[in-house]
């Protein structure tokens, strides 16, 4: 499997990166073993998680899937082996179990996160650490218009010297974003240059067939700042695969289970989806594989993020990695994107 340069880090991470937020909600922790076995077989290094998984976000569920991870670790003794990213969660959404639901981006939460999350993955130091989603209110999960007022959040600045502090205490090595948008990033970027103080390598946003916004703005920014892209949802949870098409919910699938995942099932994503589904079918390809390949292929991505609840389901997704799609199957991707953009941001 390929790898790719972590910003303008020395750390090459797999071009898939294994995904973990159904571990404890829809995976047990021996599925959890089988799917990080299965996936350092074929060449993955990179593995995301997050304090808040698995998803959706339960009280009794908390931070299960980092124990997972940890339990793994201890079990195999192979944590040098992995590039780990972790994140700490925002405010709101639900949350109001995580730190009395008063999270803040500020020295005393991102040291409480960053210490409680190592003692849970049983490991000395996260190699990636991420702001799950930006304390202020903008722009993220699926939110176009943007309204400005006065909001009480931590400056910037304040985030990204508290980062500093668990970089030179050894208990992180670099740091990402997640669901940010172009001022905020560009903004942390420049603090960073500004202070001396560590440089986001990475920003991990939804990128999929549905939902390409992050080529407006911020594709220009991962390239010329080497801060790549972690696509998250590359599949659209599993609706561009196919299994959803003319209303179907099979059973034990996330979209059938939860009725909180809406994001990618209005009538206009249904209707693209049929299409790409039906173009990657013209093409003697599997609808998801053709999928997590366009993602992967993409310059500003630096991993593209896969999930699965099943082994199988597993091998098909880590298969996209040999997949290259033709130039023309490329254009004609592109050509229902023109005719049906960013249905499902």
């Amino acid at each position: 499997m390929d790898r790719r340069r972590l910003g303008r880090t020395d750390l090459e991470v797999s071009a898939l990166c294994l995904g973990t937020m159904t571990w404890g909600e829809q995976n047990t922790q021996d599925e959890a073993f089988a799917q990080i076995d299965r996936a350092r077989a074929a060449g993955v290094n990179f593995i995301d998680t997050a304090e808040m998984y698995p998803v959706p976000p339960r009280a009794d569920t908390y931070a299960s899937t980092e124990r997972y991870l940890g339990h793994y670790f201890k079990a195999r003794g192979d944590r040098a082996d992995w590039v780990l990213a972790s994140k700490i969660a925002g405010p709101g959404n639900g949350i109001s179990y995580i730190r009395d639901g008063q999270i803040k981006f500020n020295r005393q939460h991102i040291q409480a996160a960053v210490d409680a999350s190592l003692q849970r993955l049983q490991t000395d130091w996260i190699d990636l650490y991420q702001l799950h989603w930006p304390e202020r209110s903008t722009n993220f999960f699926g939110q176009l218009g943007y309204s400005h007022g006065e909001q009480d959040f931590t400056p910037l600045e304040d985030t990204l010297e508290a980062l500093d502090e668990q970089v030179r205490a050894g208990k992180i090595r670099h740091i990402g974003l997640s669901n940010e948008t172009p001022w905020g990033t560009m903004t942390f970027l420049q603090l960073a240059e500004r202070r001396g103080w560590p440089r986001a390598v990475s920003i991990q946003n939804p990128y999929n067939l549905l939902n390409r916004s992050f080529e407006v703005g911020l594709a220009e920014i991962a390239m010329r700042e080497q801060c790549g892209l972690l696509a998250y949802s590359p599949l659209a949870f599993g609706m561009l695969s196919g299994k959803y098409e003319q209303g179907a919910r099979p059973a034990n699938a996330r979209i059938s289970l939860y009725s909180r995942f809406t994001r990618y099932t209005n009538p206009q994503s249904e209707s693209a989806c049929s299409r790409y589904v039906a173009l990657a079918r013209e093409h003697g390809l599997d609808p998801a594989q053709m999928a997590l390949a366009y993602v992967t292929s993409r310059p500003f991505v630096t991993s593209n993020i896969i999930g699965a609840t099943s082994l199988p389901q597993l091998d098909s997704n880590l298969a996209s990695a040999e997949l290259r799609l033709s130039d023309e199957l490329i254009q004609a991707i592109d050509a229902i994107h023109r005719e049906q953009p960013n249905p499902a941001p």
